[in-house]
């Protein structure tokens, strides 16, 4: 095994005080082992399935199987008929914070939404009225619209614009917004994949920001009691903790949700409830969860659905 990185040493130390916790969390980042994937049904699942699967988490929804390593459940024919969306176990315990979400939800907006993992688990588990995607970056777009069309998820629509363009046009609207933050993707090393300087102060720096940007402009469209779920896929406190301190600071009006079922996972970096999964627990290559509520009890606002359609570039209303 190569030697670690100074920066990569920088960080573990930043996250752990325990040389030990430190040693492990180097080594699943520098000798990468393979992840079970897992599986989201999203149409009822067959009686018998050849797929091998792995006991369930005490947290793990009832619609996710974790499978055995070495399943291929892309060459699975029911994956192409749309039964099941393939997706790390981390994307499913930074989601699963959905679950607590007591009340229905009639408009879920996912804010950072290729390639369409968060939003088919949010139209899972809460069966909007309406499941609006967006994607920026116009590349991303094509993977978005195949997986939902492949797994039939309706109602939906995606749409192609930035934060700023929505904190605008529809404030106060949406009962949950999904942020699912570009990061630096530190997990990715995790898997065996290329990060280049993801741990660099600057590329920390610069994701950081634009993370604030985003969370601050999909505050703006969190309806009064409505939700939003913040979650990342990188390990750095400045692009986790440190953006929910900041959002919190400037929007006083949301409070984190504790989530009972993932106390075990609580950040040990603060009091605030939001919890990771960490490369070397061998469950999935990390993740950062939190969920905020808006207290602000005012009445929602209502969609001009008119304005919205005009922007949609992909829709499955039936």
């Amino acid at each position: 095994m190569e030697k670690p990185s100074n920066l990569l040493l920088k960080v573990s130390r930043r996250l752990f005080t325990n040389l030990d916790e430190q040693e492990k969390f180097i080594e699943a980042l520098m000798n990468p082992q393979p992840f079970s994937r897992s599986i989201l049904w999203c149409q009822e699942k067959p009686e018998i399935s050849r797929l091998a699967v792995e006991t369930p988490t005490s947290w793990q929804p009832q619609f996710i199987d974790r499978l055995y390593l070495g399943e291929k459940p892309g060459q699975y024919p029911l994956h192409e008929k749309g039964y099941f969306y393939c997706l790390d176990f981390s994307s499913v315990f930074a989601a699963t914070t959905l679950l607590a979400i007591p009340q229905s939800v009639p408009l879920v907006f996912d804010m950072c939404a290729a390639p369409g993992g968060k939003s088919i688990f949010a139209w899972k588990a809460l069966q909007p009225d309406l499941l609006i995607s967006n994607e920026v970056i116009g590349k991303r777009l094509g993977m978005l619209i195949s997986n939902l069309k492949r797994c039939q998820i309706s109602p939906s629509a995606v749409v192609n614009r930035d934060s700023s363009i929505f904190a605008q046009m529809f404030p106060d609207t949406s009962n949950l917004v999904i942020v699912d933050a570009p990061c630096t993707g530190q997990s990715l090393l995790a898997k065996g994949e290329k990060a280049p300087g993801c741990f660099h102060p600057t590329a920390i720096n610069k994701s950081a920001n634009r993370q604030k940007r985003i969370i601050a402009n999909s505050a703006k469209i969190v309806s009064p009691k409505g939700y939003l779920a913040y979650m990342t896929c990188t390990y750095s406190p400045e692009e986790n903790e440190q953006v929910c301190e900041w959002f919190l600071e400037r929007f006083p009006q949301f409070q984190p949700i504790e989530i009972t079922n993932l106390a075990k996972y609580q950040s040990h970096l603060t009091t605030m409830p939001c919890y990771r999964m960490f490369p070397q627990d061998r469950l999935g290559a990390g993740a950062f969860t939190i969920l905020f509520k808006n207290t602000n009890e005012d009445e929602r606002k209502e969609v001009d659905l008119n304005i919205i359609s005009s922007l949609y570039i992909y829709q499955n209303l039936k």
